[in-house]
């Protein structure tokens, strides 16, 4: 019996001579006048396709292999040997065909060789059989790796932070709440919601964040990372939000900033190297499709440091570019994406990391600068995006992290076991968020941020 192989390894001239199993989808079928017909195939495996040859002595040549288009799913045995076609090592000879499931030619919406991306996400549900998010989902699949590796390697300990929670990290209140409640009878006590029905017996969330709980463990056990899902009630529709995306949130317990930056700029340049060592296929398909440039940015990352300055060197560097910006840059006022792909496209042509930010623009666990306006905070941005890391050293101490909470309107009171944390055994520690969609937008050069996570959920979308 032949052995079930992929189409990945089947394209290996180390493959040729041997029998095999294949099983995916049809993408194009053409005939020759010779009697017999081509087949490509692709099961998921690899960028490229494998040809299928089909010849018409086949018991089910007629009924079956004149029947194949785009979308049939079928099992091909058969023999690999060497192609002497042009930009392909292999082929195989079919000795067997079995046909699993049609494609009506009329009705299936991946006719065409090029559709609109737009057009795509209304067919979430197939368009994984493209080339562009069949590439999408094997990069993704790839920096998720590298993720992992990069912080087990390290000794991290990997962490799943709660989905539902009652707290809000970042203080915006952009929040899905989670309830049990009737909605067309909500339960009220003098005139406000009786959240004692409900089943939490509180107001709750969905996360927007897994750093604080990612601290308990940081604060016990050393070095730990979250890798998860998170959630934006944001009424945006922009190209780069979502209402759910994942962050990368690791946390290190005896880490200032400075430490903080180095592991940042440590993780994208191993992100990015295990990218191009593996993927070299569909990173080529990007750099032809959608972004010439890409492969040359990424390499550029391992070759050369990120830059770093001050928010306040970054305002001034603003300032003095003669650039006209949709929003007028000053100190004190948050770093917009213009400013930030400024920085990165145009000023210095190279990741950056922009660092001590004014305290009233940041939240309220970012550690207090000595000059009582600034707090030890970091954003790493990159070309074509912008920010894909945001970081601080987080505020370990007790006096200075209530006040901050009060400044901004938080009760210490519901954080009593974050200032907890500080009560017993405080130590300096630092951490940062990475945005796993904005990064393979990078990566990849797609420029809208629902085509690089696998089902986009935006205000109106949540049909997939």
């Amino acid at each position: 019996m032949s052995k079930k192989t992929t189409v990945a390894e089947s394209r290996s001239p180390d493959a040729v001579g041997r029998e095999v199993l294949l099983q995916g989808w049809v993408r194009t079928r053409r005939d020759s006048k010779a009697g017999f017909s081509f087949i490509e195939l692709n099961d998921g495996s690899c960028f490229g396709n494998i040809q299928i040859i089909a010849d018409a002595d086949l018991p089910n040549y007629a009924s079956d292999v004149k029947c194949l288009a785009a979308g049939c799913s079928v099992s091909v045995e058969g023999l690999i040997k060497a192609s002497p076609g042009k930009g392909q090592a292999t082929e195989v000879q079919a000795t067997k065909l079995t046909l699993h499931g049609t494609a009506d030619v009329k009705t299936y919406p991946l006719q065409k060789k090029r559709h609109s991306f737009e057009f795509l996400r209304t067919i979430a549900h197939l368009r994984t059989r493209t080339n562009t998010f069949g590439a999408i989902a094997r990069v993704r699949n790839c920096v998720c790796n590298s993720i992992h590796q990069f912080f087990q390697e390290r000794g991290f300990l990997y962490v799943n932070t709660p989905v539902i929670t009652a707290s809000d990290c970042e203080g915006a209140g952009e929040m899905f709440q989670v309830t049990t409640l009737t909605l067309d009878n909500v339960p009220k006590q003098a005139a406000a919601v009786d959240f004692a029905q409900d089943f939490f017996d509180q107001p709750s969330f969905l996360t927007v964040s897994g750093q604080l709980e990612a601290e308990i463990f940081a604060c016990g056990l050393g070095k730990a990372y979250t890798f998860g899902p998170t959630f934006r009630a944001e009424n945006s529709n922009t190209a780069r939000h979502l209402a759910e995306f994942w962050m990368v949130e690791p946390e290190v317990a005896f880490c200032d900033l400075e430490g903080g930056m180095d592991l940042a700029e440590q993780l994208l340049r191993r992100i990015v190297a295990d990218v191009l060592e593996h993927l070299h296929e569909d990173m080529e398909f990007f750099r032809k499709h959608i972004d010439k440039t890409v492969i040359k940015t990424l390499r550029h990352i391992i070759d050369n440091g990120f830059v770093r300055l001050s928010y306040t060197e970054a305002v001034e560097s603003l300032q003095a570019s003669g650039q006209q910006f949709e929003f007028p840059i000053e100190w004190g006022a948050d770093l917009q994406s213009e400013h930030e792909r400024y920085l990165t496209e145009h000023h210095f042509q190279c990741p950056v990391i922009v660092h001590d930010y004014p305290s009233a623009i940041k939240p309220f666990y970012m550690r207090l600068g000595d000059d009582g306006r600034t707090v030890r905070a970091m954003d790493v941005l990159v070309p074509t995006v912008g920010e894909i890391i945001g970081g601080s050293q987080r505020e370990e101490r007790l006096d200075v992290l209530a006040t901050r909470m009060r400044e901004q309107g938080i009760d210490p009171d519901n954080y009593w076991w974050y200032l907890d944390l500080r009560r017993y055994g405080t130590v300096p520690h630092s951490g940062f968020g990475l945005g796993l969609e904005r990064l393979l937008q990078f990566i990849t050069g797609m420029t809208n941020i629902r085509d690089v996570i696998p089902f986009p959920r935006t205000p109106g979308n949540v049909e997939f």
